[in-house]
């Protein structure tokens, strides 16, 4: 684990990342949890609860938009906590991704934390049906990124793996790039993934 730390430090040091400006649009942040399990690195991945007005049941991140006075980093650190009892110090930031725009009117900062013990979680109810850490290896997925067409015309829509299927983006664009860039060291950006039409609502 100190190994992987090390190299997703050194990755990200080197990675001149995009800000967005945020405008009339909301903003907000999601965290990207690693962890260490039994049977080795992992990230924190939950599916929201079935009775959400918005994306319910859709794999996700923890997070949601910033409250007046926070940072991108704070509001990660708060939706963890609220989303699943795990409290992260902000010395567990290894770095931040590319904001992403959404197209539900969010620009949303991706930021990467690291937890040197076990996480332990508490789904709170009312946010998360279900959260588990997912083994880092399902990203390498020999299928992943599976690309498909997006009926909305533009760019593709990129699919990740979760525990029983393929997720979306933005979940899984963030995901894949944070494969990318901060496990690999390859540039890859986000702009040119598809979204799926039914996420603007």
């Amino acid at each position: 684990m100190h190994a992987l730390r090390a190299r997703i430090i050194a990755n990200l040091a080197v990675f001149d990342r995009i800000a967005i400006a945020v405008g009339g649009r909301r903003h907000a942040a999601v965290a990207i949890v690693l962890s260490p399990t039994a049977t080795g690195p992992a990230y924190l991945l939950t599916r929201r609860a079935m009775h959400m007005r918005r994306g319910a049941g859709n794999y996700a991140l923890p997070g949601g938009n910033l409250e007046p006075g926070e940072d991108a980093i704070d509001a990660a650190r708060r939706e963890t906590q609220e989303e699943l009892g795990v409290d992260l110090p902000r010395e567990a930031v290894l770095g931040l991704l590319d904001d992403f725009v959404t197209l539900g009117g969010h620009v949303v900062t991706p930021v990467i934390f690291w937890s040197a013990e076990p996480l332990s979680m508490i789904p709170n109810p009312e946010e998360v049906h279900a959260a588990w850490l997912a083994p880092l290896a399902d990203l390498d997925h020999p299928e992943a990124p599976r690309r498909e067409v997006n009926p909305l015309g533009g760019p593709a829509i990129l699919k990740m793996p979760a525990k029983h299927g393929w997720m979306n983006p933005p979940t899984a664009a963030w995901l894949y790039q944070f494969r990318e860039v901060a496990l690999y060291g390859r540039l890859v950006r986000t702009d040119d993934i598809g979204q799926p039409g039914w996420t603007a609502h």
